[in-house]
């Protein structure tokens, strides 16, 4: 009866007439009839059934899977189109858009550069100027690549000298790059083409004539997208040369799950590589002096117990953030002539709050960090002193702070939830920021309040949640809430401005932020109250919040839906499954549901180090009590839900989603929709055009309105 009525409370029509629909959408909602297989594995002696196991192949090779991805959108296309607020929110959602967008500006060699989107187009435009006050010349136009917008600029690297720009390509949202060279003054396009990059950056060395860059071997073909990627190696390219004569610099065959990112110091000498093999930030570090043409880079750090990021240097004292008896993190300076532990000095040391990021600029460190959840950044010297503190207008989220250490100038972004993003023009030396350029948006700030409370978790810790919603809202349980979290590999959620959280605080919605365990939110401590062993924290902390909003009349469980993506599509899948009676609509975007498998596809691998690995005994009963897809029990009722993945997503490679949807649908005994959104030609988010954006967002507020029960117009 609930369903009937939040039908004709959304429709605004008469309960016969909302029967009726009600009625007709339930017809035509059948669901594919998907083939279950056989497969069962045996894991440490328990045998555990995959009877979708075939949903994992690569949907571009397998004509199977492909007839039942086709089935499954026709089936949800059908149900989506008929909910009458469906287009007007993807109208309202397209003017909102429609404003100037704008990257903070950062300078190299001498000019300015950024990123705009005038407004609806599928990828932003880079443009340079010689000085702030002139007119922005177009440099890259990424929406002339592709007719429908799927080839997207990601990742750019300047040359020393200014006079060259190497930059990534990036195809149908994979992860997968293809690097080119542009003369920028002439805007020539040089002919080598740079394939098979992943995961890497590009590094020039200070004479221009070539970078450092990581790659791996070209997979076999039919394997990119789900193939495990291993054996990375990092070359040097000479501009005006073929890839095939890049000069190897480092490999490991003796360890084909490292892989190399490469820095070369300011002064050109010396080339620092930090070697990873998971997500957690514990790195090797290797150093080679690039005035030894036949030198070999000799390690620095030589163990991966803890976070060595490279800041910059002074001759042989090499700067470092580092986590190293710091779970807040901390500066050191290595002497690399005397690099042993009892000789490294102590530059800043660790503070109550945990840094987010350091940046070398003007001679002075910028260091990031976060006060429950809110951005402070403060200047210190090369000593430690400290010099000042930027003062921002309000809860928000900072972000930029990018420069050259010579340079005296650089630029940042401020915003929150309800605030869209300023970017301002800050002086090193002085501490003056001015207003450089503020969005210009259809949405009044001032109508919205944005809070944050904190709720006790089960187990009694303290977790922050964010609430922004119209101003004057009545806390009467009747209110659609949108919860949203991540809960994972040390990223903390902080308010940032967001058109399509806009558009849901213009429909009315209650939009809430929870940072759960698992984030860097609070520091490596945080972190680790909620990986491995202790990701049921996570969990908890999700549910603890959705009860909190509950209790506090904010909204209802029939009001109620959660969502999240990647790590936290894992996290709506877990908790759909141990609480199905808490929400009425879950939302998991790209999720990682299987977590017996994820480790043997692409960069599922280096997951391990944040979630464990289902080969070993311990971590494998661990992974099993909570992985979605596993913990799916036939004749449960589930919430209304909407799956969303893609078809190119080499990230979380969307079987982990096929095979939840049907198994989800398999076992729900509600009458409640279970849909999967199968987006082509794109993958874990990077790089989607804007209109394939919009119209997600039309559809899943579409179905939130239908599921919440939500007036609309």
């Amino acid at each position: 009866m609930r369903y009937l009525l939040t039908v004709s409370l959304f429709l605004g029509c008469t309960l016969s007439q909302s029967l009726l629909l009600h009625s007709t959408m339930a017809a035509e909602l059948n669901y594919p009839k998907t083939k279950k297989g056989n497969q069962t594995d045996i894991y440490h002696g328990k045998e555990v059934a995959d009877p979708y196991r075939w949903l994992e192949d690569d949907v571009r090779e397998s004509d199977e899977v492909k007839a039942w991805v086709a089935a499954e959108n026709k089936v949800t296309d059908a149900y989506l189109s008929q909910i009458p607020a469906r287009d007007e929110i993807e109208k309202e959602m397209t003017e909102l858009w429609d404003y100037a967008k704008y990257s903070a500006p950062s300078k190299h060699g001498g000019r300015y550069y950024f990123q705009k989107n005038d407004g609806l187009q599928n990828q932003a435009v880079l443009y340079m100027m010689e000085n702030l006050d002139d007119e922005p010349e177009l440099l890259i136009d990424p929406n002339t690549w592709s007719e429908d917008g799927t080839v997207a600029l990601d990742g750019m690297a300047f040359s020393e000298d200014g006079k060259y720009l190497a930059y990534g390509i990036q195809e149908a949202g994979s992860d997968w790059r293809t690097w080119r060279i542009m003369e920028i003054a002439t805007k020539e396009l040089l002919p080598e083409k740079l394939d098979w990059l992943k995961f890497t950056s590009a590094e020039w060395t200070p004479d221009s004539k070539g970078f450092f860059y990581g790659r791996f071997a070209a997979p076999k073909e039919g394997e990119a997208f789900q193939s495990l990627n291993l054996n990375h190696k990092l070359y040097y390219h000479r501009v005006g040369t073929p890839q095939s004569e890049d000069v190897l610099v480092y490999e490991r065959p003796d360890q084909p799950e490292w892989g190399f990112g490469p820095a070369v110091t300011d002064d050109g000498r010396y080339l620092v590589i930090t070697v990873w093999k998971g997500t957690a930030d514990k790195y090797r570090v290797f150093v080679k002096d690039l005035t030894e043409p036949y030198g070999i880079p000799v390690p620095l750090i030589d163990h991966f117990e803890n976070e060595y990021t490279f800041l910059g240097n002074d001759g042989s004292h090499f700067y470092f953030k580092t986590d190293l008896e710091a779970p807040n993190k901390r500066i050191i300076a290595i002497d690399i002539r005397n690099p042993s532990p009892e000789n490294y000095k102590e530059i800043l040391p660790e503070g109550s709050e945990p840094i987010e990021s350091i940046n070398l600029i003007a001679n002075q460190f910028v260091v990031s960090s976060l006060k429950d959840v809110k951005t402070e950044v403060k200047m210190y010297g090369l000593d430690g002193q400290f010099i000042r503190e930027v003062k921002f207008p309000g809860i928000g989220t900072a972000s930029g702070f990018s420069g050259e250490r010579n340079e005296i100038e650089t630029f940042y972004s401020f915003a929150s939830f309800t605030t869209p993003p300023s970017i301002y023009h800050y002086n090193m030396i002085t501490g003056e920021s001015k207003l450089f350029r503020r969005s210009e948006i259809d949405f009044d700030e001032t109508q919205y309040e944005l809070k944050q409370v904190f709720f006790k978790s089960k187990d009694g810790t303290k977790v922050p949640l964010f609430i922004a919603h119209k101003k004057g809202l009545e806390l009467d349980g009747n209110n659609p809430t949108l919860l949203y979290a991540y809960g994972g590999f040390n990223i903390s959620l902080t308010p940032y401005f967001s058109i399509s959280r806009a558009q849901w605080l213009k429909m009315g919605g209650v939009y809430c932020v929870a940072n759960l365990r698992g984030g860097g939110e609070y520091g490596e401590d945080w972190h680790q109250g909620g990986m491995l062993h202790n990701k049921q924290n996570v969990f908890d902390d999700f549910i603890g919040a959705a009860e909190w909003l509950i209790d506090s009349k904010y909204t209802s469980r029939e009001k109620l839906a959660i969502q999240g993506g990647s790590n936290g599509g894992l996290l709506v899948g877990a908790c759909m499954t141990q609480r199905p009676d808490l929400y009425a609509a879950c939302l998991p975007a790209v999720g990682v549901m299987d977590m017996l498998r994820f480790q043997k596809f692409t960069a599922g691998r280096y997951w391990v180090d944040e979630y464990g690995s289902s080969d070993d005994p311990e971590q494998f009963e661990t992974l099993l009590k909570y992985s979605p897809y596993h913990q799916l029990k036939p004749g449960t009722k589930y919430p209304a839900t909407l799956v969303t993945t893609a078809d190119t997503d080499d990230r979380v490679v969307p079987g982990h989603s096929f095979k939840f949807a049907a198994r989800l649908q398999e076992c729900n005994a509600s009458d409640e929709p279970v849909l999967i959104r199968i987006e082509t030609k794109a993958g874990h988010g990077s790089g989607k055009p804007t209109s394939k954006i919009i119209e997600e967002l039309a559809d899943v507020y579409a179905f939130l309105v239908k599921e919440l029960g939500m007036e609309y117009k």
